[in-house]
């Protein structure tokens, strides 16, 4: 009896070992998406529509500064981004841009919601701010 309550001890923790690890994968993007080069600048007008666009579709999740703190945050199964960390920040244009769009798991897809891709260039350009 003892064995098999020290076995369905052990099956249940790596169950949820794997559960855990397996919900953290990365994220790959492939490399034609990767290497796209944004075709916006930086600039305040950029920086301006991508911050109104982020505080419309992002901010319930990943929270005002871009933390992942936001109030929807705590119901997701998958962590919220960090937008500030080098990790985050380390990325390319298309990269962001690339998981903005297409979503992945709790992350929904944006390029139905924000239809115009150069809007989605924009929320790029506003997350560079949040460092």
């Amino acid at each position: 009896m003892k064995k098999l309550i020290m076995l369905t001890t052990g099956l249940v923790i790596a169950g949820l070992f794997a559960f855990t690890t397996s919900s953290q994968q990365p994220w790959a993007v492939p490399d034609a998406a990767k290497n796209k080069a944004n075709p916006l600048k930086g600039d305040a007008a950029s920086v301006t529509k991508g911050k109104d666009l982020f505080s419309q579709h992002c901010k319930s999740c990943h929270g005002p500064k871009g933390k992942g703190d936001g109030p929807k945050a705590a119901q997701l199964d998958t962590e919220c981004g960090d937008f500030t960390k080098p990790a985050f920040q380390s990325q390319t244009d298309g990269a962001i841009f690339y998981k903005t769009s297409e979503g992945r798991k709790d992350m929904p897809s944006f390029k139905k919601k924000i239809a115009d891709p150069n809007d989605i260039w924009a929320v790029v350009n506003y997350m560079r701010t949040l460092k």
